[in-house]
């Protein structure tokens, strides 16, 4: 495994069982993403995408295969120990953004690292500091029902942000978005990887999942094919 390599899958497979039926949602998927990286995951539904995602982001274990995390063996971890590698090296973007409604701007994106255990001091500035990054200090005292999406979603983005991940994992990040607001986020995602942000992204379209330097696309829970940005 090389060092630039944040994540390694190898030969992971995902499968459900009934009494009577045996389905596999991931078929031996082997995938790298390299330090640095902006990669899409493209297909239709049902091809696998959410259940790859889910495995890379430790909210779910492979019912086989190798996961490695900045060249450790997941498997080989304790519950408590991969929760402790999600909330610190991992930040999410959700399509749905999942803000708490009762808290403002400011304490969602607080939220994360106050579990970490952070000094007062520390959560403000790195609050801070996110919120100027993706242009919402001027809304931190707002709660999410006084935003428009686009502006909830840059508040989901500062929030994956705020503890420094070393890889940003995106589900459908403008899914819930119209176009100009959808384009508004793929430019902000575009920023942070030309900043040196390692992302991986879920997308159904075509059009954004082009902008990433490689596209893999998965059809019924295998990658069939990846493509290299020109």
């Amino acid at each position: 495994m090389s060092n630039s390599d944040v994540i390694r899958l190898e030969r992971i497979r995902k499968i459900y069982e009934t009494e009577d039926l045996r389905t596999y949602a991931l078929s031996a998927v082997d995938l790298t993403i390299r330090e640095g990286e902006f990669i899409a995951i493209e297909g239709p539904s049902g091809s696998g995408k959410s259940t790859l995602l889910s495995i890379l982001g430790l909210l779910d274990a492979p019912s086989e295969g190798s996961y490695h995390f900045d060249g450790v063996a997941v498997d080989s971890l304790s519950v408590d120990a991969k929760a402790d590698l999600r909330n610190q090296k991992i930040g999410f973007i959700f399509q749905s953004f999942n803000l708490i409604s009762e808290l403002t701007v400011f304490e969602n994106v607080e939220l994360p690292l106050t579990y970490r255990g952070l000094p007062r001091a520390t959560r403000r500035d790195q609050v801070n500091s996110v919120l100027e990054r993706v242009g919402m200090s001027h809304r931190a005292r707002h709660l999410p029902a006084q935003l428009s999406g686009g502006q909830q979603q840059r508040v989901a983005v500062a929030r994956a942000l705020a503890g420094a991940p070393r890889i940003l994992l995106a589900d459908e990040p403008t899914g819930n978005l119209d176009t100009d607001n959808g384009d508004k986020v793929m430019d902000l995602l575009d920023e942070l990887h030309r900043d040196g942000a390692t992302l991986c992204m879920v997308t159904h379209n075509p059009t954004y999942a082009e902008r990433a330097q490689r596209t893999v696309h998965l059809l019924d829970g295998q990658i069939v094919s990846e493509k290299e940005a020109a």
